[in-house]
């Protein structure tokens, strides 16, 4: 097998070469298999063209298959001396067909290849992240449906505030959740342009018929502008982490508040046992770890995106190593939120409020609001209605209708954001259609 695609008869120092492969062998596993998926679309472009013959396409979108199949199951792996996995498959394909393999890579850079790639892995880890988006929300809401108007003190600056309700806290959360599902379709939309056939970034001169290429990979336009497919490279990255780090701080405040409700001198909240540990030294010991590191986690992700945010700026225009580093903090970011969201999703599933916790910590004061609200609705200016109740609380004299003033109902709210929920999973099912139906058939005979 060759040692690099590249090569020409000279040596390299080995100390720069393990530098400059990195981690490459390892992130680029998981770009393997949408690196096959382009590299069968490029095969059939070829054939299209004229450049090679359909048989000779047709036995690398055969053998591509088999290596598709070999890194979706993780049974691939990418030698240190190969450098990355658009090596591998070109290694692989010559070693599997001898100089039919090697006519893969005409007309192609693989700064083309990474490109593709990634935007390929992006797209599909956009739909992945929203079905975990969207599964955490309806545990949320189930959670909200279940314990409705059951009490639980709103607080503000972590002091009790005004009366508030479990329903509605886990609610507002849902509504984050919701939030950013509706940022979805705009940022794969962003994505929907295909980078196939833009070569080093300055296109090839060969007769590519580039809105078939396109749709081949189930993009609907084409990135015209070869140029921007490598001045891109960080911008899209970018937006992809940007909006996991926006989705971070929801999941991070519903961490939060699940350590903290959950703890002694709160106990609005029942952990599961199974969602804690133990000490090794104190036999009482349960710890909200899995909550601890989702909280940490959220922080992680957002670390990560500035990571990237670092990395692909101040450069100039075109293609330039320090890409390379993208990669891994991305696809980091992405595991670590899936991840997350997995976790939540499963706790609030086992979640259960103590009930007379929350109702205890319910005290008068939180009705201070709603009485001079009461008093100003009498033709009070709510000013002097303030201060009579904040003098009636000195006093000690301070005597609310709770049952008049009671935790605000979150039943008017669930069924819009059900409404909202079930058109966010409309959308990603019936982009995950489009998507698995046209790469699959990357594979099938050509016609």
């Amino acid at each position: 097998m060759p040692e690099t695609l590249w090569a020409k008869g000279d040596s390299v120092d080995a100390l720069v070469h393990h530098f400059t492969v990195g981690e490459d062998p390892t992130t680029d596993l998981a770009l393997l298999p949408f690196d096959c998926l382009s590299s069968a679309a490029h095969a059939r472009s070829l054939a299209s063209a004229g450049l090679i013959s359909e048989d000779d396409a047709s036995a690398l979108v055969t053998e591509l298959a088999k290596l598709h199949a070999l890194a979706e199951q993780g049974a691939l792996s990418i030698p240190h001396a190969l450098e990355d996995g658009h090596t591998l498959l070109e290694a692989k394909l010559t070693e599997a067909l001898g100089d039919i393999g090697a006519k893969i890579h005409l007309g192609r850079s693989r700064n083309e290849q990474v490109a593709l790639a990634l935007r390929l892995w992006m797209r599909q880890a956009l739909l992945d992240l929203g079905e975990g988006v969207a599964a955490l929300a309806e545990a949320l809401l189930a959670f909200a449906e279940k314990h409705g108007d059951a009490s639980l003190p709103g607080l503000t600056h972590l002091r009790r505030a005004m009366p508030s309700s479990f329903g509605l806290w886990a609610e507002a959360f849902a509504e984050g959740l919701l939030e950013e599902l509706e940022a979805l379709p705009a940022l794969d939309a962003r994505l929907d342009r295909s980078p196939a056939h833009s070569a080093a970034g300055f296109g090839t001169p060969l007769p590519f018929h580039l809105i078939q290429a396109a749709s081949r990979l189930g993009f609907s336009r084409v990135q015209r502008n070869p140029l921007d497919v490598q001045n891109g490279r960080g911008r899209h990255e970018g937006a992809l982490l940007a909006w996991l780090s926006s989705l971070s701080l929801t999941l991070e405040k519903l961490a939060w508040d699940g350590c903290l409700y959950g703890s002694e001198g709160f106990g609005f909240l029942k952990l599961p046992t199974a969602f804690t540990t133990g000490s090794s030294l104190m036999p009482q010991k349960r710890n909200p770890d899995a909550l601890e590191l989702a909280r940490a986690r959220a922080r992680e992700i957002r670390g990560l995106a500035a990571i990237v945010e670092r990395i692909g700026s101040g450069l100039p225009s075109s293609y330039h190593r320090d890409f390379q580093l993208l990669k891994k903090p991305m696809l980091e970011a992405t595991h670590h939120a899936l991840a997350t969201l997995a976790v939540l999703t499963r706790l609030m599933e086992g979640l259960e409020p103590d009930g007379s916790a929350a109702e205890a910590a319910c005290g008068d004061e939180l009705y201070a609001a709603n009485e001079a609200f009461r008093l100003a609705g009498e033709g009070l200016p709510f000013r002097q209605a303030y201060r009579a109740v904040a003098t009636q609380i000195g006093e000690g004299t301070f005597a609310p209708n709770k049952d008049a003033a009671g935790p605000p109902s979150v039943g008017r709210l669930l069924a819009p954001a059900r409404a909202d929920l079930a058109k966010a999973r409309a959308w990603l099912s019936a982009r995950h259609t489009v998507i698995q139906t046209l790469t699959a058939s990357l594979f099938q005979d050509l016609p």
